[in-house]
């Protein structure tokens, strides 16, 4: 996958299709068998002529019923925003992923997992194909532990296996996640014959791996500043834990982070951004630092 561009100005032709449509209209009406992680093997990022140095960006929303406008904003509105800005600043190749998590312990389609698509259809498809169930299950936990598990088990690229280049990992939401999967979860959700137990500790361990792992918690409505979650967010993930105060600003906080891990002048980044939402960025991002010229395969040291 990732062997077409991106095209602004096809981009916005895109956008300006989905006037006047609801997003039931927009997006997939079921989980769409391209998305199954059943019997999932891998998601492949891949190097091309195209795009000789891909790095892989994964993005996990959360499709729960207090989050599911942000894959709406992402469509209408800010996926031109998210890619124009990496390139932008000079993140050349960027491959993106676009998949979706639920609750694994109530939710009918928990987990949905796209492919990484460079080009402008590909990608505004890739959000539209998701299925926006709108559950969860009202414990103040869903399942982020499962993107841990596809990026860590199930993904293959090209950035780490060439270059040893870590790709990046975000997940999006506003509640903690559980803490274990279990085996018959892994047996039905994955279609694993075997399976055991496993931690959000372990599963955290092995994304860490090959990817840059943050969470990006959307500071509003129940879980507002609440202790507990950004406690264990913090917890998990110290610094790479990006509290958003505006879900309208998500996608210039994803792709800030990757050009700014990647060397790019964070108040550079923000300077084409309105002030209200560079405010909001360099805020989320004053801890986090450039990757460039580390030697321990892009570990970051916060």
């Amino acid at each position: 996958m990732g062997y077409t561009s991106w095209s602004s100005d096809a981009y916005a032709n895109l956008s300006a299709s989905y006037v006047g449509q609801s997003a039931s209209q927009i997006f997939s009406s079921n989980l769409a068998a391209s998305l199954n992680p059943n019997g999932l093997v891998f998601r492949e990022s891949r190097d091309s002529d195209e795009h000789p140095n891909s790095i892989a960006i994964a993005v996990f929303l959360d499709v729960t019923g207090s989050m599911g406008m942000i894959p709406e904003v992402l469509v209408r509105q800010k996926l031109g925003t998210l890619m124009d800005t990496l390139l932008a600043h000079d993140v050349e190749d960027p491959q993106v992923m676009f998949s979706a998590i639920g609750d694994h312990v109530s939710d009918r389609a928990p987990l949905q997992v796209g492919q990484y698509e460079s080009g402008t259809d590909e990608l505004d498809q890739g959000l539209a194909n998701i299925y926006i169930e709108g559950g969860g299950g009202g414990q103040m936990m869903e399942s982020y532990l499962l993107a841990w598990l596809v990026a860590g088990r199930h993904t293959s690229i090209d950035c780490f296996e060439k270059r040893n280049k870590k790709g990046f990992l975000f997940t999006i939401g506003d509640e903690k996640n559980w803490d274990k999967l279990d085996a018959n979860t892994l047996k039905n959700l994955m279609g694993y014959p075997e399976a055991s137990e496993m931690t959000d500790v372990e599963l955290l361990a092995q994304a860490q791996r090959m990817y840059h792992v943050f969470h990006i918690h959307v500071n509003e409505a129940s879980y507002r500043d609440n202790p507990e979650v950004i406690g264990y967010w913090r917890k998990m993930l110290g610094e790479r834990l990006l509290i958003i105060e505006n879900h309208l600003h998500i996608a210039e906080l994803i792709a800030s982070t990757v050009a700014v891990i990647n060397g790019a002048n964070l108040s550079k980044v923000t300077a084409g951004f309105d002030a209200d939402t560079a405010k909001n960025i360099q805020t989320a991002l004053m801890k986090v630092k450039s990757d460039v010229g580390k030697g321990d395969a892009g570990v970051i040291k916060l």
